[in-house]
């Protein structure tokens, strides 16, 4: 692991060169092991003194007795996230995913964590098959009353070779940048301003990408978002209760 943070710091320290450093275990099911296994690589990362934190990436049905006393350990003595995929609210469109865990599972997770004051980051898809902009601030909104530390929006990029373009070939989340930034314009609107807003889009290698043919533009996105806050004069949370 030690090299494998060298390479990731002498790739950002150029940009960033008095930065500190969280740790990142973000690809696959990082709380999908044995607790030793998982305390070893932990602690590995955390005993590098570059290293100020570490955010774990995993599935709300990964978080058993054991591995939440490991991160109730390691919250207490560093900084700590746990980052968790719902990604819809909403029964029909996770079946059709098939993400194998429902709401209550989720839900529960979010309840462990917080009971042991373990800062969560939830990540929503905008733009599943089937469901309207109703259904993605619903689930916006379940989750940012849930008092959560952060909050992940995908834009839905269809790629080749996934189960969706096997299905749906024609299918496309969001017609242009106009439709998609509106929309998490209205939804930054109801977030409550003390949640961190970690992602507004998502883009994959172009050489994958079927759609939105526009995705890929990630800068163009977030420039039109800031420009439409701005038109609004409108900020994160202005229509929150929290507010």
């Amino acid at each position: 692991m030690s090299s494998n943070i060298d390479d990731q710091i002498a790739l950002l320290s150029e940009k960033w060169p008095d930065a500190a450093y969280i740790a990142y275990f973000q690809s696959y099911t990082n709380t999908y092991a044995p607790v030793e296994t998982l305390r070893s690589k932990y602690y590995e990362a955390l005993s590098d003194p570059r290293i100020q934190g570490i955010a774990i990436a995993t599935r709300p049905d990964c978080l058993g007795p054991g591995v939440l006393d490991l991160l109730d350990e390691i919250n207490k003595e560093h900084f700590l996230w746990v980052e968790l995929g719902l990604q819809s609210i909403h029964t029909k469109t996770t079946e059709l995913m098939g993400i194998g865990y429902d709401l209550a599972c989720y839900d529960k997770a979010v309840n462990e964590l917080k009971k042991r004051n373990i800062r969560v980051v939830s990540h929503i898809i905008l733009g599943l098959p089937g469901e309207t902009k109703d259904n993605m601030f619903a689930t916006v909104k379940h989750v940012a009353d849930s008092g959560i530390f952060g909050l992940k929006l995908h834009l839905l990029n269809l790629v080749k070779s996934s189960r969706l373009y096997e299905m749906m070939p024609d299918y496309c989340s969001f017609e242009s940048i106009d439709e998609y930034t509106d929309l998490v314009v209205d939804l930054l609107e109801i977030i409550p301003w003390d949640i961190t807003i970690h992602r507004l889009t998502a883009d994959v290698p172009r050489s994958d990408l079927v759609s939105p043919s526009w995705s890929y533009r990630k800068r163009t996105i977030l420039n039109e978002i800031n420009r439409k806050m701005r038109i609004r004069e409108t900020y994160q949370g202005i229509k929150s209760k929290n507010n």
